[in-house]
C-alpha cells in the first residue's frame, strides 16, 4: 500500500488517510487525528521537523535498540475503530507483534521504509479516491486546516 493522499472530511472536520495498492486499483480511507495526520503530511512532504516528533522518536528509539519495523498492517476496522499491527524484529530475530493504532502504523512505516499492507476486507474496489471522496488538500493547507481545530472536532465520525 502506499499513502495517495490526505484530505479532511468536510462533514466531520476529520483529516482522512487515503491508501492505494502499489499495484491495482483498490484502496480506502482512514479516518486520523490531527497529530497523526501532521505526522504522515511531513513524511509525504520529506519535511524533517527541528524537533523530533513522537514518530521521529519511536523510530530512533527502534533503532537505536537494534530492531526494525519489518512490515505495518492494516488488520481490520471493528464498531468505527481501525486496527493495526505493527511487526518489530529485534536483532537476535525475535520477531513482535504490536498492536498499533493504523495512523501510528503508517507513520513509523513511512519513517522506516517498512512495507505497508491493509486486509483486503478494507480494500475497495474504485480504490482510494472513491467518488464521494473529500478534495485533497497540499501539505500547507492542511496544516492550516489542522491548526483550526478544537477538542470538540475529535470523536464524531461514526462509519
Amino acid at each position: 500500500m502506499t499513502v495517495a493522499r490526505l484530505a479532511v472530511d468536510r462533514t466531520t472536520n476529520t483529516p482522512v488517510v487515503f491508501l492505494r495498492e502499489a499495484v491495482g486499483d483498490r484502496g480506502c480511507a482512514i479516518w486520523v487525528g490531527a497529530a497523526e495526520a501532521h505526522a504522515i503530511a511531513l513524511a509525504l512532504a520529506g519535511d524533517a521537523p527541528p524537533r523530533p516528533l513522537t514518530h521521529d522518536l519511536a523510530t530512533t528509539l527502534i533503532a537505536s535498540l537494534g530492531a526494525t519495523v519489518t512490515r505495518a498492517t492494516i488488520t481490520g476496522v471493528r464498531d468505527g475503530t481501525y486496527f493495526a499491527e505493527l511487526l518489530v524484529t529485534r536483532a537476535d530475530g525475535e520477531v513482535l507483534t504490536l498492536d498499533s493504532r493504523p495512523s501510528d502504523a503508517i507513520a513509523l512505516a513511512m519513517r522506516t521504509g517498512a512495507p505497508l499492507l491493509a486486509s483486503t476486507s478494507l480494500l475497495r474496489a474504485e480504490g482510494a479516491a472513491g467518488p464521494e471522496a473529500p478534495e485533497p488538500l497540499d501539505a500547507e493547507a492542511l496544516r492550516a486546516h489542522l491548526r483550526q481545530l478544537g477538542p470538540e472536532d475529535f470523536g464524531r465520525f461514526a462509519p
